[in-house]
């Protein structure tokens, strides 16, 4: 019989860059091929850009239609997977290695799901691509947050400003309250897809909201240990 507290602790999993890279690329390889066998079916230009109230404003040619997203993607996937090699502090970025490889299976999803509305589009299904394709960006940033709490200072991942990379304490205290200002951020994004049209305005604040609010806090905080 087991004595309390003698019960092996399970160490909880994190993704490779092994395992990240092989579920990125399959799922790549996925999108290429249901694009191929969509070929005889796709018209010749696709619809490729949608304006503010989501309806098609802009086409390229079948080909890059199919093609153009799958090697983007792929080319993004391959640029985030060496990232980590190539940062001078990429022992830092080990830190939080197992989330930032969720991150790029993540991030390859919501490129291929782009991709998908884009085919279905094409095939003449009728639906708003704005109402589609919001939700999924408030998602990506809401994502986005989790990574940004976890981040460690480096010099391509996170919220990159003067002050944080000159001082652990300024990118710390930043990235937590950037973390939740693109929780929120992402939230209040996918709320505003359900609102309608009219309150498309609010992206604007929202994605300020994001990008600035971190970036003043860090000179702030910079100031505040630099008079100490």
């Amino acid at each position: 019989m087991r004595k309390a507290g003698r019960y092996p602790v399970r160490k909880k999993t994190k993704m490779t860059t092994k395992t990240s890279l092989t579920i990125s690329f399959i799922l790549i390889a996925i999108a290429a091929i249901f694009g191929l066998v969509l070929w005889n079916q796709l018209p010749d230009p696709m619809p490729s850009h949608w304006n503010a109230a989501g309806e098609v404003d802009g086409y390229m040619s079948k080909f890059w239609g199919i093609w153009m997203m799958p090697l983007m993607t792929l080319g993004i996937t391959l640029l985030l997977a060496a990232v980590p090699a190539i940062d001078p502090l990429k022992a830092n970025i080990e830190k939080f290695r197992g989330l930032y490889n969720a991150f790029v299976v993540g991030f390859t999803a919501y490129m291929l799901y782009v991709y998908g509305l884009t085919l279905a589009a094409a095939l003449g299904l009728q639906f708003n691509m704005t109402y589609m394709l919001v939700p999924a960006v408030g998602l990506l940033f809401v994502g986005i947050s989790f990574l940004i709490e976890k981040a460690k200072r480096n010099f391509f991942i996170g919220i990159r400003t003067p002050w944080t990379l000159v001082s652990d304490e300024v990118w710390e205290k930043t990235h937590q309250l950037g973390a939740w200002a693109f929780r929120i951020g992402g939230v209040l994004v996918m709320l505003v897809a359900f609102l309608g049209e009219s309150a498309a305005w609010l992206l604007l604040p929202v994605f300020l909201l994001m990008a600035l609010t971190p970036v003043v806090y860090s000179y702030i905080l910079w100031r505040r240990l630099d008079e100490k």
